[in-house]
């Protein structure tokens, strides 16, 4: 009985810290959300899918790709270790978050694409949108791979033991790869 009040015991002190590392990166996603809400609509005259001025369609795509890309992401990575529920909750809030996220990515490429149709600008010229491309669609095979190997009911134990290291490293990957180059 001493060794599993110590392993519980242990397990406290893990969540409390990781709790409050939590609410700090809350903290620190909604100050740069605001932040760069303040910079489009203040310095940048603001944001509109459907303007006739293509700045302000393109506004749309930084925010986006900032809140529903990054943000969110970074949402379901720690939803899926701060929400206490049952192992498949956590699951369905960690794959809806990511859905979430890929929704609003796709929204935030349209915005560019449709800048760049309104100005005449040749698409995927540049690093930036290769990479940023790139990364979206690692992102969108990792969601792939997570709902058919994890919440698809048929997935053999041995496999989903096998793939959650893989999804683990590919999702931290993925994510910091789009927070370097975005």
């Amino acid at each position: 009985m001493h060794v599993m009040d110590s392993i519980d015991n242990h397990r406290y002190k893990y969540q409390k810290a990781a709790w409050q590392v939590t609410i700090l990166a809350h903290l620190f996603g909604l100050i740069a959300i605001l932040l760069m809400l303040i910079w489009l609509l203040h310095y940048r005259g603001g944001l509109d899918l459907d303007s006739d001025n293509p700045n302000l369609i393109f506004n749309v795509h930084p925010f986006l790709m900032f809140f529903g890309f990054i943000f969110m992401a970074g949402q379901a990575m720690m939803a899926y270790k701060t929400v206490r529920a049952a192992r498949n909750v956590q699951k369905i809030v960690h794959m809806f978050i990511h859905t979430i996220a890929i929704c609003l990515g796709v929204v935030g490429l349209h915005a560019v694409f449709k800048f760049h149709e309104r100005r005449n600008i040749t698409n995927l010229y540049s690093l930036h949108s290769w990479i940023g491309i790139t990364t979206f669609s690692l992102f969108c095979l990792q969601w792939l791979f997570g709902f058919s190997l994890f919440l698809f009911p048929r997935g053999s134990q041995v496999h989903k033991s096998k793939g959650s290291s893989m999804a683990r490293i590919w999702g931290k990957g993925t994510f910091v790869y789009g927070n370097m180059y975005s």
